[in-house]
């Protein structure tokens, strides 16, 4: 009924990998393995940065990191957008996560925006989530949205001008 246990007994067990025949290694035997093994994962590429003595007039877009220190005279699109303590943009500001030091004149669309103490923001901000930290200078408005990417230029269809009916000529 009961049996004596052989846990601490050495040697192999019933049923544990020694028991189990093993497939022959193909580096042993001088072949190339034929498995496929996924390249390593690629670092991250580094943030660019435009220096504070570049000026450009002109749209900006990339699926990356960028740093600002110069000035920027049209709309930037990024990934992860810092807005460094020299830099001057006029333009709409958007990106997944974005940090002002500098001043900023349009508007800033992002799931999370940043203001520094030494930011300095004249426009809208939209975003998912704000922090503002004391001292830093914002004039304008504040919303949050659960999707303020999906956000264009122009206003909702709610807060648009209506058109004027069109009234039939009498004769």
């Amino acid at each position: 009924m009961f049996s004596k246990s052989r846990i601490n007994e050495p040697g192999p067990k019933a049923g544990t990998e020694a028991d189990k025949p093993k497939a022959p290694d193909a580096n042993a035997m001088g072949k190339p393995m034929t498995d496929y093994a996924p390249p390593a994962p690629k670092a991250k590429p580094a943030a660019s940065v435009l220096s504070s003595d570049l000026t450009i007039v002109g749209n900006i877009k990339t699926s990356g990191d960028i740093q600002i220190e110069g000035t920027v005279e049209g709309d930037i699109r990024a990934h992860l957008l810092t807005v460094g303590e020299s830099a001057t943009i006029r333009g709409e500001i958007v990106g997944d996560d974005i940090v002002v030091n500098g001043r900023v004149v349009g508007r800033v669309r992002g799931l999370k925006v940043r203001l520094t103490s030494t930011a300095r923001v004249e426009g809208d901000i939209i975003h998912k989530t704000i922090a503002i930290e004391s001292g830093a200078h914002f004039e304008g408005s504040v919303q949050r949205q659960d999707d303020p990417l999906a956000t264009g230029r122009s206003a909702p269809a709610a807060l648009a001008p209506p058109t004027p009916a069109a009234k039939p000529d009498l004769v």
